[in-house]
């Protein structure tokens, strides 16, 4: 057997039954959207149930929403008949899962969740079936076929399910304004939560680390501060104290082959004037942008008055984590 031809057999699979699924997308998707969004503006919350692959599949659904921003429990269908449904209140919205349409344990949890005043969207691959029509809104997930070579597993069906999941939280997220500082509060930890919390201020060399220089001064004087901070960059400034350039490394090398006297020459000669800068107030996020987008090492930080107050190396951030 060929292992690479039946992976590539079965994305083919599930990439084709995304298109189909996305191609199902109708008015009932945006009525979705919308009526989540008015359950968070109240406060409430969507409660997501499932059985199976189906039920995991929410597990994920419901973790993404809550990351975003709009909170999301998962029910279990068979224990919310024994206490658990106490978790659904008046104004929340049931995300029920099932790709029959006809799961026994989920359709018996029907009569419970009514008794409260809630939304009930499903997901489901048969819109005919008692789930969709016991639904206020029904999304179709039908897939042609499953990637299982016996079309039993659940393969495709349950990866059109998870992405309509993130269709929807996408959405949501869209709609409700919500951005990349309401995205931090909700990750505090780990490298998305410092990238974002943390300003470039708290992250960049300053003091005896921060090299500067005035642009009269000789390269080998320039050398001596460079490696005196332990830098592989210098910030160069005008007889003002504002930023006028940068000298690194690069730069000496590449002026040394052309230039013998280039130890005594002034730095205002060889300096890369206009250096990309980043202020003392931007967020970690922001230098790490410059970084990924610019292709440079070092990242000098000014103040308000554009003076080099600090600077940010490309190899200090896996040691602060934010990469």
């Amino acid at each position: 057997m060929n292992h690479l031809a039946k992976a590539r057999e079965v994305f083919d699979v599930e990439i084709a039954s995304l298109k189909k699924v996305r191609a199902l997308l109708d008015k009932n998707f945006d009525a979705a959207v919308e009526t989540v969004v008015e359950a968070i503006k109240r406060r409430s919350k969507i409660v997501i149930v499932g059985i199976g692959k189906s039920g995991n599949v929410g597990a994920k659904i419901a973790a993404t929403l809550t990351s975003t921003g709009s909170t999301a429990v998962v029910l279990n269908s068979v224990d919310a008949l024994h206490g658990d449904v106490g978790i659904v209140n008046d104004g929340d919205v049931i995300l029920a899962l099932s790709y029959s349409g006809e799961s026994e344990e989920l359709l018996n949890l029907l009569p419970a969740l009514k008794r409260f005043s809630v939304k009930i969207i499903s997901f489901t691959g048969n819109v005919k079936s008692s789930l969709a029509k016991h639904s206020d809104l029904a999304l179709n997930v039908k897939v042609d076929k499953e990637a299982c070579p016996f079309n039993l597993a659940p393969t495709s069906s349950t990866t059109a399910m998870l992405v309509l999941g993130d269709a929807l939280a996408m959405a949501v997220l869209a709609a409700r304004g919500f951005t990349q500082k309401d995205f931090a509060k909700h990750h505090p930890s780990g490298a998305i939560g410092r990238a974002m919390l943390l300003k470039v201020g708290d992250i960049m060399r300053t003091g005896n680390r921060n090299a500067v220089a005035g642009e009269k001064i000789s390269v080998k004087e320039a050398l001596l501060v460079m490696t005196h901070a332990k830098s592989g960059s210098l910030a160069v400034v005008d007889a003002h104290g504002k930023l006028a350039g940068i000298f690194t490394d690069g730069d000496f090398r590449r002026h040394m082959a052309a230039d013998e006297n280039l130890l005594s020459q002034p730095l205002k000669k060889v300096m890369t004037r206009n250096p990309i800068c980043v202020s003392e107030n931007s967020l970690a996020v922001e230098a790490l942008k410059i970084f990924n987008e610019r292709n440079i090492d070092d990242l000098i930080v000014v103040n308000v008055k554009k003076e080099p107050v600090g600077l940010v190396d490309s190899q200090d951030l896996p040691k602060l984590k934010i990469m």
